[in-house]
């Protein structure tokens, strides 16, 4: 009887390791859904840009605006329900940062944003990427700041104008530059922020092992 009940145990532990695993990984809960969600509506929204059909850009607007609004909502859920995890902190800018930069390529192929803006733009998301795995490779993980999320918010702003307008008008071009001059800002902001952080990390485990 002992023998067939270990076997028993033995044999459903590999089926039951990976969903353990899994679910250390990825907890599965509502603002990780919305992260998903809004990684997912990022190919729909390229697709109606590019599409040369009546309403493309109306659809290609209600569609970043609603990936958009999943990033403040999930936050908002995680932060309210106390269910923030490393899964979270990871994903979420990468979301971010996809829903951003697909849009800026559409939109620059088309030659209704330059292409320069684009440029400053990209290298801010991934300057700050390679920051942040710099970081992630000494224990520390960095969330978003709050010129993080300013600077979300300006390029979300400045992008749903432009898809919006087919002409941009004057006040679309300023709400561009705003948004670069914040993604600077933001950009010099993490790099002094993450250099502060890793150090401060680096000085305890010497403390520790002295």
């Amino acid at each position: 009887m002992r023998t067939g009940t270990s076997s028993r145990r033995f044999a459903t532990w590999p089926e039951r390791a990976p969903v353990v695993c899994f679910e250390r990984v990825f907890p599965f809960n509502l603002p990780n859904f919305l992260t998903l969600v809004r990684i997912l509506l990022v190919p729909v929204v390229v697709a109606a840009l590019l599409a040369e059909t009546p309403n493309a850009d109306t659809l290609a607007a209600i569609v970043f605006a609603v990936a958009a609004f999943t990033d403040g909502l999930d936050g908002y859920i995680a932060r309210s329900r106390g269910s923030i995890t490393t899964f979270g902190k990871l994903m979420d800018p990468i979301a971010d940062k996809l829903l951003i930069i697909a849009p800026l390529v559409s939109l620059v192929s088309l030659h209704r944003i330059a292409a320069w803006v684009a440029m400053v733009i990209i290298a801010r998301e991934f300057a700050v990427t390679a920051l942040r795995m710099v970081a992630a490779e000494q224990g520390v993980v960095v969330p978003a700041s709050v010129l993080g999320k300013a600077k979300t918010i300006t390029q979300v702003a400045a992008i749903l104008a432009v898809i919006a307008f087919q002409s941009t008008p004057l006040a679309v071009d300023l709400l561009l530059y705003v948004a670069v001059a914040v993604t600077v800002v933001s950009g010099i902001d993490y790099f002094f922020g993450i250099r502060r952080q890793v150090e401060e990390a680096r000085r305890k485990r010497l403390s520790v092992s002295g």
